[in-house]
């Protein structure tokens, strides 16, 4: 698996709802290619927003990095979006789960 954690501060005076549609489209675009495996989005009380997409394997991810409209739509965001962007990919070392049903810490890796 790979994780992609994905921190952003908006440009003063940025659309939000054109942003929601964009981010909208992105999710469109991860989510069809394959090897997708979840993307979620999140805003912090001080202003920033952190996406966390995750793929399979680094190759899926690389086919989501080099999407045409992914890279058109990166393009935009340094243009009219974004003050900001880090970018963190991730390869996960240990994995732990818990659910309450099986009242058992499941381990892998």
């Amino acid at each position: 698996m790979v994780v992609i954690v994905f921190r952003t501060r908006l440009r003063a005076g940025v659309d939000e709802a054109e942003m929601e549609q964009v981010g909208g489209r992105m999710y469109e675009i991860a989510s069809a290619m394959p090897g997708f495996l979840s993307y979620k989005d999140y805003a912090a009380a001080d202003g920033e927003f952190v996406s966390i997409v995750e793929f399979d394997s680094p190759e899926a991810l690389a086919a989501w990095r080099d999407h045409p409209e992914h890279r058109e739509i990166q393009q935009r965001g340094r243009e009219r979006y974004f003050s900001e962007y880090r970018v963190q990919v991730c390869v996960p070392l240990r994995e732990y789960s818990f659910t309450l049903d099986g009242g058992r810490v499941q381990h892998a890796g």
